[in-house]
């Protein structure tokens, strides 16, 4: 499959990385969190929703302002699913060296979630849930 091919008519899947991608785990989460510098948008997500497949495949060729995704398996970390209090996916969160500045309430599209981003990480900074 190519790019301009019509099995792929709306480039999903083959867009360039900008950005490195992390899997994250119950086990590993919070070490990995606190250690990383920078700015980290988590995003919890499940291999039978459909909008997580889109966000997996179009959010790291979005250039938003993060250093990194990290990305977790809701299906198989229930204890970091919980600690976040993830009600629906996907689920995405900022956290900056290591703090956390909440929840993004935003379309998947890159002009709001780049704004969301931006007011997430004006917030006050609290320790990792």
């Amino acid at each position: 499959m190519t790019e301009g091919s019509d099995c792929n008519l709306f480039g999903v899947g083959i867009e360039p990385s900008i950005v490195p991608s992390f899997e994250l785990t119950d086990l590993d989460a919070d070490h990995r969190l606190l250690e990383l510098p920078g700015d980290s948008l988590l995003v919890f997500s499940a291999e039978g929703c459909a909008s997580c497949r889109w966000a997996r495949a179009q959010l790291p060729g979005m250039g938003l302002p993060v250093q990194r995704l990290c990305w977790v398996d809701a299906g198989r970390n229930g204890g970091l699913v919980e600690r976040y209090e993830v009600f629906h996916l996907p689920a995405l969160f900022l956290v900056r060296n290591g703090a956390f500045h909440g929840r993004l309430d935003a379309p998947l599209r890159a002009g709001p979630l780049a704004q969301a981003l931006r007011a997430a990480a004006r917030r006050i900074p609290e320790e990792l849930p």
